[in-house]
């Protein structure tokens, strides 16, 4: 048997999205848009960008949310549980600039994500650590002879699914199940938990 790690989305699956958070406290409704409805993760970015900038936010306003926001009920007993019984990498298309107050609620997971390119406060750009980087980091997870067990609940996660040995669709929405019925769609963690522990 070989050795195995689980890949985990990050927001919708662990975290409540960052994005939708900050268009609640905002007003802005364009910023509610995320990865579930957006397949082109530059459009999406690039469409976020611009309208920081016409509103004069910056990375301080966004940070300021995240530090109200909480993991997912449950998620944190789920993630403990399934780290005692093998390796954990979250892969996500958030930023490390976000990311950090989330992931020491979670015990400070492994996490591959990218970097905000920020000047005096404004975000002006980003940097991808890699293009598509969930799936090319399961294929190298892989390639180095481990069995890959993934779940994710966006367009951005289908690929890293797909890679996997095991990929299941994690409360994803309708219109995401129906795109990609290949893939199991689970709705609670302890139902993925038992679909890990059967993999193992």
């Amino acid at each position: 048997m070989k050795p195995t790690i689980v890949t985990l989305d990050l927001e919708g699956v662990l975290v409540p999205e960052i994005w939708i958070a900050f268009a609640e406290k905002t007003g802005i409704k364009e910023l509610e848009l995320t990865t579930r409805d957006v397949p082109d993760y530059d459009v999406l970015m690039q469409g976020r960008l611009k309208i920081l900038d016409q509103h004069g936010l910056k990375l301080n306003d966004i940070q300021e949310v995240i530090g109200t926001l909480s993991p997912m009920e449950g998620a944190r007993s789920f993630l403990n549980e399934v780290r005692s019984l093998t390796q954990v990498i979250i892969l996500s298309d958030t930023f490390q600039e976000f990311a950090s107050p989330l992931m020491r609620q979670l015990d400070w997971p492994c996490i591959f994500c990218h970097n905000l390119e920020v000047v005096d406060g404004r975000i002006i750009g980003y940097r991808l650590r890699q293009t598509n980087q969930k799936q090319k980091s399961v294929a190298s997870l892989k390639a180095l002879n481990y069995q890959i067990i993934a779940a994710g609940d966006s367009f951005n996660d289908t690929t890293m699914l797909a890679e996997a040995d095991h990929g299941f669709l994690f409360r994803s929405p309708d219109s995401i199940q129906k795109q990609f019925p290949q893939f199991e769609a689970l709705e609670e963690y302890g139902e993925l938990l038992a679909k890990i522990k059967q993999a193992l």
